[in-house]
């Protein structure tokens, strides 16, 4: 009897419930998150690259250099210039400078090209292109073996550098080279091409026409020895804009 009461008053009793343990709030996801509106990009339009040899006309010259009346030639200890297989070949002993003009042209205004093969050249070797030339003053356009490129205005023994030599990646380093040489002359300006890209420009007034020609000349201890080939002359006509007047 005494049991019995002892379960009724047990089972009586209520148990408090366990607390529900919550879940920790979770941190919403968010699938789409805002972003700044891009700014659209602004394509910006490149200027064209400008013509520099503009106006170019017809061929009035072609010389394959296979015949030597048409050049100065000369044989000495010193050097020679002779022209053979279509080539005029200049060769120069240290010290000397070789230079060989073109007979019976005389031109202004032009765009003329030549082939430069250096077969002996080394250091400050020189070699290059004459225009507006006669026998004793001419516009020197000059390549070094060690790969760069000059221009002065020659008038006997004396000489003006009109362009101090700079580096360029299309002058041969040395021999064995071959470069096409070429010189467009508008006015009082001339512009050098090399492979027929734009190396620089100078302006001078002093020789407005005459011939072209090439020369050698060995700088150091060594003899240098350089051939030309394929000669050409194209007319230009080309008139420079005006300037636009300062308000």
């Amino acid at each position: 009897m005494g049991s019995c009461t002892s379960l009724e008053a047990t089972l009586a009793t209520p148990i408090p419930p366990t607390p529900m343990e919550l879940p920790s709030p979770t941190a919403t996801i968010l699938w789409f998150p805002p972003t700044a509106t891009p700014t659209p990009e602004v394509l910006l339009t490149r200027a064209a690259t400008p013509e520099m040899r503009p106006g170019l006309g017809d061929t009035v010259l072609t010389d394959k250099l296979s015949n030597s009346s048409l050049w100065d030639t000369a044989t000495s200890d010193e050097g020679s210039a002779k022209v053979d297989d279509n080539r005029l070949n200049l060769s120069a002993q240290s010290g000397v400078y070789m230079v060989s003009l073109r007979q019976n042209l005389v031109v202004n205004d032009f765009y003329a090209e030549i082939t430069a093969r250096a077969g002996l050249c080394r250091g400050e070797d020189t070699y290059g292109f004459l225009v507006r030339a006669n026998a004793v003053a001419y516009y020197r356009f000059a390549l070094s073996c060690n790969g760069m490129v000059a221009a002065e205005r020659v008038s006997g023994a004396k000489r003006q550098i009109l362009q101090e030599a700079v580096p360029s990646g299309d002058a041969p380093p040395g021999a064995p080279g071959e470069v096409r040489i070429g010189i467009w002359a508008v006015g009082h300006e001339m512009r050098l091409f090399l492979n027929g890209r734009y190396q620089f420009s100078i302006t001078d007034a002093n020789y407005a026409s005459g011939t072209v020609g090439v020369f050698v000349n060995a700088a150091g201890n060594t003899p240098a020895v350089v051939s030309f080939s394929d000669l050409s002359v194209q007319e230009v006509s080309y008139f420079p804009p005006e300037p636009t007047p300062e308000p």
